[in-house]
């Protein structure tokens, strides 16, 4: 390591590429998210997928401003997805998750996810 760093001290002939490798071996890794990019699709393909592919029905849903509706869907695993409807007829995939507990309202004891 002391080596590699002398080297960015010392000029070699092209300094700029073992000083840049050495930069990037020492960055932190990032951590992989489970949604990296937002996902659109029309409507009824969205709900295709959410229902045949992740095997999801629609929880809940509300409006979200005059021409955006927020879906909830939640599949038996557990798993959960965030999806906004526009009025152009695009759906997208904004949030998703694990664990989703419904009725917390009833009184009934219920897991803590942490």
């Amino acid at each position: 390591m002391i080596t590699r760093i002398a080297k960015c001290i010392t000029p070699p002939v092209n300094p700029l590429i073992p000083c840049a490798l050495i930069a990037l071996s020492l960055s932190p890794a990032q951590a992989a998210s489970p949604i990296s990019e937002v996902i659109c699709d029309t409507s009824p393909a969205m709900q295709q997928r959410l229902t045949s592919r992740l095997g999801s029905r629609r929880e809940a849903m509300g409006l979200h401003g005059p021409e955006q509706v927020m879906e909830l869907w939640t599949a038996p695993s557990g798993d959960w997805t965030m999806v906004v409807t526009y009025a152009t007829g695009t759906s997208c995939i904004v949030a998703m998750g694990e664990d989703w507990q419904s009725g917390l309202s009833d009184g009934s004891p219920q897991k803590d996810p942490a």
